[in-house]
């Protein structure tokens, strides 16, 4: 049995793309698996997938400097055959690695060089000069591992001009996780729902904001704060008596907040990479048959508009947000029909299960 290692110093165990989709999906191929994680959770083994634990840093220059040496130490004990790592401070690790003749996967999430640009804990004046050397080095390691995986074609399209083995492989939503039974439309509440990461740069001013123009509407907000002090900011909005703030959700309680909504909304700001990012949430939403309220970007239009599963608008416009929250609330045989529009491209398109089939064929010719 062929013997993989997924390295990680960020993400936490169980990240869906690591853990519940690329793990699961290598293990239920016969592969033997093993994640690493500095989330100081400890060991544990997960539906048959090892989970080691190094220790999580309570400083970021620590993290960067001695989690990321504790990783590499931890994955070369358990000395596996594919090693497959997911955050740019582990590329001197992987560089490493090959160096000792291993066979390395770089699993890059995000277009970091952009997506530093909008990171609130560096610098603004710092921000540039940051992008510009991480991009430059990311550049060099790029070329010397065995595969690059990107999580977007766009991605996909700067890592194939480095190294000619790379492939994207999309965060499209598991088919095990289908609403799979018909949305019971009556029994919705007059609800709207966000959730993930609650961030300035994904307009969740403007969403709130919104709201104060809708009556008899909630919004239910589920995710944690990123910085804390973001909520004090949304708190003071008067839109904010209209939100349901949930917190940190586990992955059932995300699917009754889905049935229980009639709507979800994705209204990213144009800032980093979110023009080109493709956000699990947007399939999500339409994995559970809602339709979407979402940010008029070129590639996000591309999808949305073919599938008609949803509405279009400038993110940074409450009033266009609410417009077309409300234009789905007044017409729910228009709202329940993009909802099912939306499932139906999931089922047929955009699942994970079709993206597993490309993992699966690139660790076959790797072996």
């Amino acid at each position: 049995m062929k013997k993989v290692c997924h390295l990680s110093s960020v993400h936490h165990r169980y990240d869906t793309r690591i853990l519940l989709k690329e793990c699961a999906s290598l293990f239920k191929n016969g592969y033997q698996v093993h994640l690493v994680v500095a989330d100081g959770k400890g060991y544990e083994n997960y539906k048959g997938i090892e989970i080691h634990d190094v220790g999580k840093s309570k400083r970021r220059l620590n993290r960067f400097f001695k989690t990321t040496k504790e990783v590499l130490k931890k994955g070369l004990e358990l000395d596996a055959d594919i090693y497959h790592f997911h955050d740019a401070e582990l590329m001197p690790s992987g560089i490493k690695l090959m160096k000792m003749g291993k066979k390395v996967i770089y699993d890059t999430h995000e277009d970091l060089p952009r997506q530093l640009m909008s990171k609130h804990y560096i610098n603004y004046f710092l921000r540039k000069p940051i992008s510009i050397l991480i991009e430059w080095y990311e550049d060099y390691a790029a070329k010397k591992f065995s595969f690059i995986i990107t999580a977007t074609p766009h991605i996909q399209q700067r890592f194939s001009k480095l190294n000619k083995s790379s492939l994207d492989i999309n965060n499209y939503p598991l088919l095990s996780e289908l609403n799979t039974e018909a949305t019971d439309w009556e029994s919705k509440k007059n609800e709207v729902c966000y959730i993930g990461s609650i961030t300035q740069i994904r307009g969740l001013e403007e969403v709130i904001d919104a709201m104060e123009n809708l009556d008899d509407i909630r919004l239910n907000l589920a995710g944690s704060f990123s910085p804390q002090s973001f909520k004090e900011n949304l708190e003071s909005r008067k839109g904010w008596d209209k939100t349901n703030f949930l917190g940190q959700i586990n992955r059932d309680e995300v699917k009754r907040v889905l049935r229980e909504s009639q709507v979800g909304i994705v209204t990213f700001l144009p800032f980093g990479n979110h023009t080109h990012s493709q956000p699990n949430k947007l399939f999500e939403y339409m994995a559970q048959g809602i339709p979407l309220v979402a940010s008029n970007f070129d590639l996000w239009k591309a999808i949305i508009e073919k599938v008609d599963c949803g509405i279009c608008i400038n993110p940074k416009d409450p009033k266009a947000i609410s417009e077309a929250i409300q234009t789905l609330l007044n017409d729910k045989n228009k709202a329940k029909e993009m909802g099912e529009n939306g499932r139906n491209a999931v089922l047929s398109t955009y699942n994970w299960e079709s993206e597993e089939k490309k993992l699966l064929q690139l660790y076959g010719e790797l072996i």
